[in-house]
């Protein structure tokens, strides 16, 4: 039978390199059920990538509600990725609610509509992003109450409206715009202007405002860690490196369509080790 530890650690590894950077900071006990978690979110995040049209993405999604709700067990036994989550979730008594709602949310993913609002975006990256801290610091601490739903709330927005803007370039290439529809208004930016791929004064105010608002969330996210036991605090690191990348789209030269966000692996590593030191993980 294939090692699905092995085989999520990979995934991750490869496909999510922020994530696996932060699992070294984790005891070795908790690391198995926190690359199953990971994995998962990766298996959503790239079934856009695997289909042809929506209807295939949506029966795969529907597929992965199915095997929580305990319609698809002998299938989930063959999948790795699936055989390694419900372990993870049956040692650590994590709810099945959240991984649902993870499902349903990326179904946005596999169209084109627009993002209607910020509350809208908020809601969505809510769903992925920060349920995702919120389960990986209930495995932390084992299966209990790790507190800071907050800051987790908070800490996964930051993080997902940062990874959107980095995407910017590739989502506006095959036509699919993250960046609210009410901020595409309000700076006089159009579905055509951005689908073009020209950099213009309106979509760099557009990007400005995203950028003001994943630093709101990360300032609320720092201020709602008080309580947050410590065991957890790995769950929350990848909310340390939403800086960095923020400062790189400030820079004077950056050019949203052509100058690739990335901060030096080295850098990032040692933007985690000092974050881990602290009991303040995000600053």
């Amino acid at each position: 039978m294939m090692d699905t530890a092995a085989y999520c650690q990979e995934l991750v590894r490869d496909e999510d390199r922020d994530r696996f950077l932060t699992t070294l900071f984790a005891p070795d006990e908790r690391r198995q059920a926190l690359y199953a978690l990971y994995a998962f979110n990766t298996e959503l995040a790239r079934v856009r990538e695997s289909v042809s049209d929506p209807i295939p993405g949506e029966i795969r999604l529907t597929w992965w509600r199915e095997v929580f709700e305990g319609s698809r067990k002998g299938e989930a036994e063959a999948h790795p990725v699936a055989r390694a989550l419900l372990s993870a979730i049956h040692d650590n008594r994590l709810p099945f609610e959240p991984f649902i709602r993870m499902t349903e949310a990326r179904v946005f993913d596999l169209y084109d509509d627009p993002v209607p609002t910020v509350g809208d975006l908020e809601g969505y990256a809510g769903d992925t992003s920060s349920a995702l801290i919120r389960l990986a610091s209930i495995v932390l601490t084992g299966g209990e109450e790790p507190g800071g739903a907050a800051a987790a709330g908070h800490a996964g927005v930051a993080y997902a409206i940062t990874g959107l803007l980095r995407a910017f370039p590739f989502h506006a290439q095959r036509g699919q715009i993250f960046v609210p529809a009410e901020v595409l208004a309000r700076n006089g930016v159009g579905r055509e202007d951005v689908l073009s791929g020209r950099t213009t004064p309106e979509i760099l105010a557009a990007l400005k405002e995203m950028r003001e608002l994943a630093w709101r969330h990360l300032d609320a996210a720092r201020a709602a860690m008080t309580g947050v036991d410590g065991q957890a605090l790995a769950a929350f690191l990848p909310g340390a490196l939403v800086a960095g990348y923020l400062k790189r789209m400030e820079r004077r030269d950056y050019d949203p369509f052509r100058t690739p966000v990335e901060v030096p692996q080295w850098r990032r590593q040692w933007t985690l080790w000092r974050a881990a030191s602290r009991s303040r993980p995000l600053g």
